[in-house]
Protein backbone atom coordinates (compact mmCIF):
# COMPACT_ATOMS: atom_id res chain seq x y z
CA UNK A 1 0.00 0.00 0.00
CA UNK A 2 2.81 2.32 0.94
CA UNK A 3 4.48 1.55 -2.74
CA UNK A 4 1.52 2.54 -4.27
CA UNK A 5 1.16 5.94 -2.43
CA UNK A 6 4.49 6.41 -3.13
CA UNK A 7 4.29 5.91 -6.78
CA UNK A 8 0.88 7.74 -6.92
CA UNK A 9 2.71 10.97 -5.41
CA UNK A 10 6.04 10.66 -8.06
CA UNK A 11 3.05 10.35 -10.73
CA UNK A 12 1.47 13.52 -9.18
CA UNK A 13 4.30 15.47 -9.30
CA UNK A 14 5.47 14.64 -12.25
CA UNK A 15 2.56 15.72 -13.77
CA UNK A 16 2.85 19.07 -11.81
CA UNK A 17 6.59 19.54 -13.13
CA UNK A 18 5.44 19.09 -16.42
CA UNK A 19 2.56 21.02 -16.35
CA UNK A 20 4.50 24.00 -14.57
CA UNK A 21 7.26 23.49 -17.47
CA UNK A 22 4.61 23.74 -20.50
CA UNK A 23 2.88 26.97 -19.14
CA UNK A 24 5.81 28.67 -18.25
CA UNK A 25 6.85 28.18 -21.93
CA UNK A 26 3.66 28.73 -23.51
CA UNK A 27 3.76 32.16 -21.61
CA UNK A 28 7.43 32.86 -22.51
CA UNK A 29 6.45 32.31 -25.94
CA UNK A 30 3.42 34.66 -26.17
CA UNK A 31 5.00 37.19 -24.28
CA UNK A 32 5.50 40.37 -26.09
CA UNK A 33 6.86 44.17 -24.74
CA UNK A 34 3.20 45.71 -24.80
CA UNK A 35 1.78 43.08 -22.86
CA UNK A 36 3.92 44.75 -19.70
CA UNK A 37 2.86 48.11 -20.11
CA UNK A 38 1.47 50.60 -18.59
CA UNK A 39 4.68 49.71 -16.51
CA UNK A 40 3.12 51.08 -13.41
CA UNK A 41 0.04 48.80 -13.37
CA UNK A 42 2.50 45.93 -13.72
CA UNK A 43 3.85 47.54 -10.62
CA UNK A 44 0.40 47.71 -8.90
CA UNK A 45 -0.82 44.78 -9.60
CA UNK A 46 2.90 42.78 -8.48
CA UNK A 47 2.36 44.85 -5.22
CA UNK A 48 -1.40 43.99 -4.68
CA UNK A 49 -0.57 40.45 -5.25
CA UNK A 50 1.90 40.53 -2.73
CA UNK A 51 0.08 42.58 0.05
CA UNK A 52 -3.03 40.76 -0.65
CA UNK A 53 -1.37 37.74 0.35
CA UNK A 54 0.32 38.87 3.24
CA UNK A 55 -3.05 40.26 4.65
CA UNK A 56 -5.04 37.34 3.62
CA UNK A 57 -8.02 36.57 6.23
CA UNK A 58 -8.89 33.19 7.12
CA UNK A 59 -12.44 32.92 8.17
CA UNK A 60 -12.93 29.38 9.30
CA UNK A 61 -12.75 27.28 6.09
CA UNK A 62 -12.32 30.65 4.26
CA UNK A 63 -9.68 32.36 2.58
CA UNK A 64 -10.01 36.28 1.69
CA UNK A 65 -7.29 37.61 -0.35
CA UNK A 66 -7.08 40.51 -2.64
CA UNK A 67 -3.94 38.73 -4.28
CA UNK A 68 -6.38 36.91 -6.65
CA UNK A 69 -7.85 39.71 -7.56
CA UNK A 70 -4.94 41.35 -8.33
CA UNK A 71 -4.42 38.24 -10.63
CA UNK A 72 -7.68 38.38 -12.73
CA UNK A 73 -7.02 42.09 -12.80
CA UNK A 74 -3.53 40.83 -14.87
CA UNK A 75 -5.19 38.28 -17.06
CA UNK A 76 -8.06 40.73 -18.12
CA UNK A 77 -5.64 44.27 -18.42
CA UNK A 78 -2.49 43.28 -19.17
CA UNK A 79 -2.53 39.27 -20.48
CA UNK A 80 -1.33 35.84 -20.00
CA UNK A 81 2.19 36.51 -19.35
CA UNK A 82 2.36 39.21 -16.86
CA UNK A 83 -0.58 37.33 -15.11
CA UNK A 84 1.89 33.99 -14.69
CA UNK A 85 4.26 36.33 -13.75
CA UNK A 86 2.27 37.73 -10.91
CA UNK A 87 0.82 34.20 -9.86
CA UNK A 88 4.17 33.67 -9.48
CA UNK A 89 5.30 36.42 -7.54
CA UNK A 90 1.54 35.89 -5.47
CA UNK A 91 2.27 32.33 -4.45
CA UNK A 92 6.36 32.36 -3.47
CA UNK A 93 5.03 35.29 -0.99
CA UNK A 94 2.08 32.60 0.09
CA UNK A 95 4.36 29.86 0.26
CA UNK A 96 7.01 32.11 2.22
CA UNK A 97 4.61 32.76 4.88
CA UNK A 98 3.05 29.35 5.50
CA UNK A 99 5.91 27.16 4.38
CA UNK A 100 4.15 24.34 3.07
CA UNK A 101 5.79 20.97 2.34
CA UNK A 102 7.92 20.70 -1.05
CA UNK A 103 5.45 18.72 -2.48
CA UNK A 104 2.85 21.27 -2.14
CA UNK A 105 4.70 24.24 -2.73
CA UNK A 106 5.34 22.71 -6.41
CA UNK A 107 1.70 22.01 -6.91
CA UNK A 108 0.60 25.11 -5.69
CA UNK A 109 2.94 26.89 -7.82
CA UNK A 110 1.54 24.82 -10.96
CA UNK A 111 -1.80 25.54 -9.90
CA UNK A 112 -1.37 29.29 -9.89
CA UNK A 113 0.34 29.22 -12.75
CA UNK A 114 -1.82 27.03 -14.97
CA UNK A 115 -5.17 29.51 -13.72
CA UNK A 116 -3.38 32.41 -14.31
CA UNK A 117 -2.14 31.83 -18.03
CA UNK A 118 -5.93 30.04 -18.37
CA UNK A 119 -7.44 33.18 -17.46
CA UNK A 120 -5.29 35.42 -19.75
CA UNK A 121 -5.77 32.99 -22.69
CA UNK A 122 -9.60 33.36 -22.25
CA UNK A 123 -9.89 36.88 -22.22
CA UNK A 124 -7.44 36.96 -25.31
CA UNK A 125 -9.86 34.50 -27.04
CA UNK A 126 -13.11 36.10 -26.05
CA UNK A 127 -11.79 40.33 -26.21
CA UNK A 128 -8.95 40.46 -28.35
CA UNK A 129 -5.68 41.81 -27.30
CA UNK A 130 -6.85 44.64 -24.41
CA UNK A 131 -3.55 46.64 -25.65
CA UNK A 132 -4.67 47.14 -29.19
CA UNK A 133 -6.45 50.03 -29.76
CA UNK A 134 -9.50 49.10 -31.48
CA UNK A 135 -11.03 47.06 -28.74
CA UNK A 136 -9.99 49.93 -26.15
CA UNK A 137 -13.98 50.84 -26.17
CA UNK A 138 -14.91 46.84 -25.60
CA UNK A 139 -12.90 47.60 -22.10
CA UNK A 140 -14.93 50.40 -21.11
CA UNK A 141 -18.38 48.98 -21.47
CA UNK A 142 -20.54 46.60 -18.90
CA UNK A 143 -20.04 43.72 -21.41
CA UNK A 144 -16.38 43.88 -20.11
CA UNK A 145 -17.19 43.76 -16.42
CA UNK A 146 -19.36 40.72 -17.42
CA UNK A 147 -15.80 38.85 -19.00
CA UNK A 148 -14.00 39.97 -15.89
CA UNK A 149 -16.46 38.50 -13.67
CA UNK A 150 -17.03 35.87 -15.67
CA UNK A 151 -12.80 35.22 -16.07
CA UNK A 152 -13.08 35.25 -12.49
CA UNK A 153 -15.54 32.39 -11.64
CA UNK A 154 -14.09 30.23 -14.76
CA UNK A 155 -10.30 30.86 -12.98
CA UNK A 156 -11.99 29.88 -9.55
CA UNK A 157 -13.79 27.09 -10.36
CA UNK A 158 -9.99 25.88 -12.15
CA UNK A 159 -7.83 26.83 -9.23
CA UNK A 160 -10.27 24.71 -6.83
CA UNK A 161 -10.18 21.70 -8.91
CA UNK A 162 -6.01 21.67 -9.34
CA UNK A 163 -6.20 22.10 -5.38
CA UNK A 164 -9.10 19.47 -4.82
CA UNK A 165 -7.07 17.17 -6.97
CA UNK A 166 -3.86 17.61 -4.68
CA UNK A 167 -5.34 17.31 -1.64
CA UNK A 168 -7.07 14.06 -2.93
CA UNK A 169 -3.92 12.86 -4.11
CA UNK A 170 -1.57 13.82 -1.37
CA UNK A 171 -3.63 13.50 1.41
CA UNK A 172 -6.36 11.47 0.56
CA UNK A 173 -9.32 13.75 1.07
CA UNK A 174 -12.69 12.92 -1.03
CA UNK A 175 -13.29 15.44 -3.78
CA UNK A 176 -17.15 15.26 -2.74
CA UNK A 177 -15.92 16.24 0.92
CA UNK A 178 -13.50 18.80 -0.38
CA UNK A 179 -16.70 20.49 -2.42
CA UNK A 180 -19.15 20.16 0.42
CA UNK A 181 -16.58 21.74 3.32
CA UNK A 182 -14.20 24.04 1.46
CA UNK A 183 -16.19 25.38 -1.72
CA UNK A 184 -19.48 25.88 -1.46
CA UNK A 185 -18.72 27.57 1.56
CA UNK A 186 -16.40 30.20 -0.12
CA UNK A 187 -19.24 31.03 -2.45
CA UNK A 188 -20.37 34.03 -0.71
CA UNK A 189 -16.64 35.58 -0.68
CA UNK A 190 -15.73 34.33 -3.81
CA UNK A 191 -18.97 36.35 -5.40
CA UNK A 192 -17.79 39.69 -3.95
CA UNK A 193 -14.39 39.54 -5.07
CA UNK A 194 -15.51 38.47 -8.65
CA UNK A 195 -17.51 41.71 -8.32
CA UNK A 196 -14.92 43.71 -7.38
CA UNK A 197 -12.41 42.89 -9.44
CA UNK A 198 -14.83 43.69 -12.83
CA UNK A 199 -15.48 47.13 -11.12
CA UNK A 200 -11.70 47.20 -10.43
CA UNK A 201 -11.04 46.80 -14.19
CA UNK A 202 -13.72 48.79 -15.82
CA UNK A 203 -12.87 51.67 -13.94
CA UNK A 204 -9.41 51.39 -14.52
CA UNK A 205 -10.41 51.47 -18.42
CA UNK A 206 -12.94 54.49 -17.77
CA UNK A 207 -10.95 56.97 -15.01
CA UNK A 208 -7.63 55.52 -15.81
CA UNK A 209 -4.38 54.40 -13.07
CA UNK A 210 -4.97 57.31 -10.53
CA UNK A 211 -8.63 55.82 -10.26
CA UNK A 212 -7.67 52.25 -9.66
CA UNK A 213 -4.75 53.11 -7.34
CA UNK A 214 -7.13 55.21 -5.07
CA UNK A 215 -9.29 52.24 -4.79
CA UNK A 216 -6.83 49.47 -4.29
CA UNK A 217 -5.49 51.51 -1.37
CA UNK A 218 -8.99 51.44 0.39
CA UNK A 219 -9.16 47.69 -0.51
CA UNK A 220 -5.96 47.24 1.32
CA UNK A 221 -6.92 49.43 4.41
CA UNK A 222 -9.59 47.47 4.68
CA UNK A 223 -8.28 44.19 4.42
CA UNK A 224 -5.57 44.93 6.85
CA UNK A 225 -8.12 46.48 9.56
CA UNK A 226 -10.37 43.29 8.71
CA UNK A 227 -7.48 41.19 9.33
CA UNK A 228 -6.85 42.84 12.71
CA UNK A 229 -10.39 43.16 14.04
CA UNK A 230 -10.52 39.03 13.52
CA UNK A 231 -7.37 38.34 15.56
CA UNK A 232 -8.61 40.52 18.17
CA UNK A 233 -11.89 38.49 17.82
CA UNK A 234 -9.93 35.48 18.09
CA UNK A 235 -7.91 36.30 21.34
CA UNK A 236 -11.11 37.65 23.13
CA UNK A 237 -12.82 33.84 21.68
CA UNK A 238 -9.16 32.34 23.79
CA UNK A 239 -9.94 34.32 26.80
CA UNK A 240 -13.39 33.55 26.87
CA UNK A 241 -12.69 30.17 26.01
CA UNK A 242 -10.05 29.75 28.68
CA UNK A 243 -12.18 31.73 31.11
CA UNK A 244 -15.06 28.94 31.04
CA UNK A 245 -12.38 26.52 31.84
CA UNK A 246 -11.66 28.07 34.48
CA UNK A 247 -15.15 28.69 35.52
CA UNK A 248 -15.94 24.95 34.60
CA UNK A 249 -12.94 23.70 36.51
CA UNK A 250 -14.29 26.13 39.76
CA UNK A 251 -17.97 24.96 39.31
CA UNK A 252 -16.66 21.39 38.97
CA UNK A 253 -15.13 21.48 42.20
CA UNK A 254 -18.73 22.32 44.27
CA UNK A 255 -20.59 19.86 41.26
CA UNK A 256 -18.11 17.27 42.71
CA UNK A 257 -18.19 17.82 46.19
CA UNK A 258 -22.11 17.43 46.03
CA UNK A 259 -21.99 14.53 43.94
CA UNK A 260 -19.71 12.85 46.24
CA UNK A 261 -21.59 13.79 49.30
CA UNK A 262 -24.87 11.69 47.26
CA UNK A 263 -22.40 9.02 47.93
CA UNK A 264 -22.43 8.86 51.13
CA UNK A 265 -25.82 9.90 51.47
CA UNK A 266 -28.31 8.99 48.54
CA UNK A 267 -31.23 11.59 49.42
CA UNK A 268 -28.72 14.48 49.38
CA UNK A 269 -28.40 15.44 45.16
CA UNK A 270 -31.99 14.05 45.00
CA UNK A 271 -33.09 16.76 47.58
CA UNK A 272 -31.12 19.22 46.04
CA UNK A 273 -32.71 18.73 42.63
CA UNK A 274 -36.02 18.72 43.76
CA UNK A 275 -35.70 21.96 45.87
CA UNK A 276 -34.11 23.30 43.05
CA UNK A 277 -36.80 22.80 40.89
CA UNK A 278 -39.82 23.68 43.77
CA UNK A 279 -37.44 27.01 44.33
CA UNK A 280 -37.40 28.19 40.45
CA UNK A 281 -41.41 27.20 39.91
CA UNK A 282 -42.25 29.50 43.67
CA UNK A 283 -39.50 32.65 42.70
CA UNK A 284 -41.47 32.82 38.88
CA UNK A 285 -44.84 32.13 41.33
CA UNK A 286 -44.10 34.78 43.32
CA UNK A 287 -43.59 37.39 40.10
CA UNK A 288 -39.44 37.29 40.50
CA UNK A 289 -37.85 38.11 37.57
CA UNK A 290 -35.24 35.58 35.95
CA UNK A 291 -32.59 36.42 37.40
CA UNK A 292 -33.75 35.95 40.79
CA UNK A 293 -35.41 32.66 39.59
CA UNK A 294 -32.08 31.58 38.70
CA UNK A 295 -30.46 32.64 42.31
CA UNK A 296 -33.00 30.85 43.79
CA UNK A 297 -32.40 27.83 41.50
CA UNK A 298 -28.57 27.95 42.27
CA UNK A 299 -29.01 28.40 46.02
CA UNK A 300 -31.77 25.63 45.76
CA UNK A 301 -29.20 23.38 44.41
CA UNK A 302 -26.44 23.78 46.06
CA UNK A 303 -28.23 24.58 49.64
CA UNK A 304 -26.62 21.58 51.73
CA UNK A 305 -23.24 20.88 50.19
CA UNK A 306 -21.98 22.19 53.64
CA UNK A 307 -23.01 18.72 54.73
CA UNK A 308 -19.66 17.66 53.02
CA UNK A 309 -17.73 18.47 55.87
CA UNK A 310 -19.92 16.38 58.56
CA UNK A 311 -18.77 13.32 58.75
CA UNK A 312 -20.54 10.12 58.53
CA UNK A 313 -21.71 9.15 61.76
CA UNK A 314 -23.21 12.52 62.45
CA UNK A 315 -24.60 12.60 58.40
CA UNK A 316 -26.17 9.39 58.93
CA UNK A 317 -27.35 9.30 62.67
CA UNK A 318 -31.02 9.07 63.44
CA UNK A 319 -30.59 10.99 66.97
CA UNK A 320 -27.85 13.28 67.47
CA UNK A 321 -26.38 14.73 70.63
CA UNK A 322 -25.82 18.35 71.34
CA UNK A 323 -22.25 18.68 70.23
CA UNK A 324 -23.87 16.74 67.32
CA UNK A 325 -26.00 19.57 66.55
CA UNK A 326 -23.71 22.15 67.27
CA UNK A 327 -21.80 20.64 64.04
CA UNK A 328 -24.86 20.49 61.66
CA UNK A 329 -25.73 23.91 62.65
CA UNK A 330 -22.38 24.78 60.80
CA UNK A 331 -23.05 23.37 57.54
CA UNK A 332 -24.61 26.80 56.16
CA UNK A 333 -21.60 28.62 57.05
CA UNK A 334 -19.38 25.92 55.55
CA UNK A 335 -21.29 25.77 52.25
CA UNK A 336 -21.67 29.83 51.59
CA UNK A 337 -17.80 29.96 52.38
CA UNK A 338 -17.02 26.77 49.41
CA UNK A 339 -19.99 28.89 46.67
CA UNK A 340 -18.68 32.27 47.93
CA UNK A 341 -15.00 31.79 46.56
CA UNK A 342 -16.99 31.54 42.55
CA UNK A 343 -16.56 35.05 41.17
CA UNK A 344 -20.50 36.17 40.69
CA UNK A 345 -22.13 33.44 43.19
CA UNK A 346 -22.36 35.97 46.33
CA UNK A 347 -25.96 36.35 46.49
CA UNK A 348 -26.15 32.17 46.01
CA UNK A 349 -23.84 32.08 49.07
CA UNK A 350 -25.71 34.65 51.20
CA UNK A 351 -29.10 32.74 50.29
CA UNK A 352 -26.87 29.04 51.17
CA UNK A 353 -26.17 31.12 54.69
CA UNK A 354 -29.04 31.79 55.85
CA UNK A 355 -31.79 29.30 54.81
CA UNK A 356 -32.03 27.69 58.00
CA UNK A 357 -33.07 31.13 59.84
CA UNK A 358 -36.55 31.56 61.13
CA UNK A 359 -39.39 34.00 60.65
CA UNK A 360 -39.34 34.63 64.09
CA UNK A 361 -36.08 34.76 64.67
CA UNK A 362 -35.41 31.52 66.36
CA UNK A 363 -33.28 29.87 63.46
CA UNK A 364 -29.47 29.56 63.01
CA UNK A 365 -27.11 31.29 62.24
CA UNK A 366 -27.78 34.43 62.79
CA UNK A 367 -31.07 34.46 64.22
CA UNK A 368 -32.57 36.98 61.20
CA UNK A 369 -36.22 38.05 62.05
CA UNK A 370 -39.00 38.32 58.73
CA UNK A 371 -37.77 40.05 55.93
CA UNK A 372 -33.96 40.09 57.45
CA UNK A 373 -33.54 36.54 55.82
CA UNK A 374 -32.86 37.10 52.00
CA UNK A 375 -35.91 36.47 49.72
CA UNK A 376 -33.82 32.93 47.96
CA UNK A 377 -32.99 31.43 51.67
CA UNK A 378 -37.15 32.16 52.73
CA UNK A 379 -37.94 30.39 49.37
CA UNK A 380 -35.96 27.45 49.72
CA UNK A 381 -36.71 27.01 53.20
CA UNK A 382 -40.08 26.18 51.87
CA UNK A 383 -39.38 24.25 49.44
CA UNK A 384 -36.93 21.79 51.20
CA UNK A 385 -39.19 21.36 54.28
CA UNK A 386 -42.27 20.42 51.96
CA UNK A 387 -39.73 17.65 49.91
CA UNK A 388 -38.17 16.32 53.07
CA UNK A 389 -41.68 15.68 54.66
CA UNK A 390 -43.01 13.94 50.88
CA UNK A 391 -39.78 12.39 49.82
CA UNK A 392 -39.54 8.30 50.17
CA UNK A 393 -36.14 7.99 51.14
CA UNK A 394 -35.64 10.53 53.98
CA UNK A 395 -35.14 9.59 57.38
CA UNK A 396 -38.89 9.48 58.63
CA UNK A 397 -42.21 8.00 56.99
CA UNK A 398 -43.26 10.19 54.11
CA UNK A 399 -46.37 12.58 54.12
CA UNK A 400 -48.74 12.72 51.74
CA UNK A 401 -48.80 16.24 49.82
CA UNK A 402 -52.06 17.22 51.83
CA UNK A 403 -50.84 16.07 55.03
CA UNK A 404 -47.13 18.16 53.96
CA UNK A 405 -48.86 21.39 53.27
CA UNK A 406 -50.92 21.44 56.27
CA UNK A 407 -47.80 21.16 58.28
CA UNK A 408 -45.90 23.96 56.18
CA UNK A 409 -49.00 26.02 57.05
CA UNK A 410 -48.69 25.32 60.62
CA UNK A 411 -45.22 25.92 60.89
CA UNK A 412 -45.83 29.31 58.76
CA UNK A 413 -45.34 32.45 60.69
CA UNK A 414 -43.04 31.11 63.62
CA UNK A 415 -40.65 28.94 61.18
CA UNK A 416 -41.62 29.48 57.45
CA UNK A 417 -42.52 32.72 56.15
CA UNK A 418 -46.77 32.54 55.38
CA UNK A 419 -46.80 34.80 52.48
CA UNK A 420 -44.42 32.52 50.45
CA UNK A 421 -46.58 29.43 51.96
CA UNK A 422 -49.52 30.14 50.68
CA UNK A 423 -48.38 30.87 47.34
CA UNK A 424 -45.88 27.61 47.20
CA UNK A 425 -49.27 25.78 48.70
CA UNK A 426 -51.89 27.94 45.59
CA UNK A 427 -48.65 26.65 42.81
CA UNK A 428 -49.33 23.07 44.32
CA UNK A 429 -53.14 22.78 44.12
CA UNK A 430 -53.02 24.69 40.64
CA UNK A 431 -50.65 22.54 38.76
CA UNK A 432 -50.82 19.97 40.96
CA UNK A 433 -48.14 16.52 39.98
CA UNK A 434 -47.80 16.81 36.35
CA UNK A 435 -46.67 20.11 35.50
CA UNK A 436 -44.42 20.09 39.26
CA UNK A 437 -43.07 16.85 39.21
CA UNK A 438 -42.23 15.21 42.70
CA UNK A 439 -38.44 15.28 43.77
CA UNK A 440 -38.10 11.10 43.51
CA UNK A 441 -38.64 12.09 39.61
CA UNK A 442 -35.77 15.39 39.81
CA UNK A 443 -32.25 14.87 37.88
CA UNK A 444 -29.54 16.31 39.48
CA UNK A 445 -27.34 17.10 36.51
CA UNK A 446 -30.49 17.82 34.31
CA UNK A 447 -31.38 21.05 37.07
CA UNK A 448 -27.44 21.83 37.10
CA UNK A 449 -27.06 22.78 33.77
CA UNK A 450 -23.31 22.29 34.00
CA UNK A 451 -22.13 24.40 30.92
CA UNK A 452 -24.42 27.14 30.61
CA UNK A 453 -23.97 27.48 34.32
CA UNK A 454 -19.99 27.58 33.77
CA UNK A 455 -20.46 29.53 31.00
CA UNK A 456 -22.62 32.21 32.89
CA UNK A 457 -19.72 32.32 36.22
CA UNK A 458 -17.24 33.37 33.15
CA UNK A 459 -19.26 36.30 31.84
CA UNK A 460 -18.04 39.02 34.42
CA UNK A 461 -14.50 38.20 33.72
CA UNK A 462 -15.30 38.81 29.92
CA UNK A 463 -16.93 42.23 30.30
Amino acid sequence: MNLLRRRSHLLYNTSQVLLLSGCLGAAVLMSTSVDWSPPELVALLLALSMLGEYLEITVGSQRLSAGFVALVLAMTLLGPAPAVAIAIVAITADSLTRRPAPAVCLSNLATYVAFALLGGLLVRAVVGDVHSPTIQHTTQSATFALIVFGTFVVTNVVNFALIAMQKRVLQGRGLAMQVRTLFIPMLPGQFAAAILAAILAVAYTNLGYPALVGVVVVILIFQYLSRALLRSEDRAEQLGARSVRLASMQLGVLVTLVETLALRDRMTARHAAAVARYARALARGMGCDEADQDLAHTAGLLHDIGKFALPDRILHAEVLSDEDWAVVRRHPQEGATLVGRLDGYGPVADAILYHHEHIDGSGYPAGLIGNEIPLASRIIAVCSVYDTLTARNTYRSPMTPQDAIAELRRVAGRQLDPEIVETFVTMLERDGPVTLAHGDDADFEVELAFERRARALAEPSLR
